[in-house]
């Protein structure tokens, strides 16, 4: 579903992203851990086609995200670590909005209804502005626009970064749901736990450069963590 090959970013002559080479299929969660800069979120910005590759090719179903700009953004959902929603509108304002604009504008109410309730936002909370809703309440927003996008594949960006350990806990649920789904997800993040917790593999980013990879359920917690630390502990500059 999403594959990077040979993948690389530079600004000014600095690598920001070295030929990077990943495949994520459908029902996989990829959690990129790395520092500050390592590369993470350049990768992102690479799949959702904010920044063009200098070389090398992100590609989504098969399909390049620089040749097939609007094909590929029908197929992916995006949640970065600060949702943008309106904030004067509700819940299911912003989700019937941003569905029409996905080309859904036939759901009717129930429907809405139901994306928001599985992604465990409270019923009373549907018709309250946004801007009175707390940051995990927003990101269950996103969740429900990607579910009712019906996108292949969730990029997420440090989506669980400022969260409580409820809404962190309640977020990885619905990955993993999505997950069992067959939605290709890559998430970036700092959060060990929970790339432990809901990841199918993780790998360590540092300058730019995919270190290492691994299968989480093969390692405790503490043998990834310092598996991390040994990948990241001279950092790197902000990519």
């Amino acid at each position: 579903m999403l594959q990077a090959r040979n993948l690389s970013k530079s600004y000014n002559g600095t690598a920001a992203l070295q030929d990077l080479n990943l495949e994520i299929a459908a029902g996989e969660i990829y959690c990129l851990l790395g520092a500050n800069g390592a590369g993470k979120s350049t990768t992102i910005r690479l799949f959702l086609n904010f920044i063009d590759p200098t070389s090398g090719e992100a590609l989504v179903d098969g399909l390049d995200v620089t040749r097939e700009p609007l094909k590929t953004k029908h197929r992916l959902a995006y949640i970065p670590e600060q949702v943008m929603l309106y904030p004067h509108l509700s819940g299911m304002e912003n989700l019937e909005y941003f569905a029409a604009l996905a080309g859904h504008d036939d759901y009717p109410r129930s429907a809405l209804e139901g994306f928001l309730v599985r992604s465990g936002l409270q019923a009373d909370a549907h018709d309250q502005r946004v801007g009175e809703y707390s940051k995990g309440m927003r990101q269950k927003v996103g969740i429900a626009i990607a579910l009712a996008k019906r996108a292949g594949a969730l990029l997420l960006d440090e989506p669980t970064s400022g969260l409580d350990p409820e809404a962190s806990s309640e977020f990885a649920r619905l990955l993993m749901e999505l997950r069992d789904d067959g939605v290709a997800i890559l998430m970036a993040t700092h959060d060990l736990f929970r790339a432990k917790e809901v990841g199918t593999r993780v790998g360590v980013m540092r300058r730019g450069v995919l270190r290492t990879e691994v299968d989480p359920a093969e390692l405790d917690y503490a043998d990834l963590e310092r598996l991390y630390l040994d990948h990241v502990r001279e950092g790197g500059d902000e990519s």
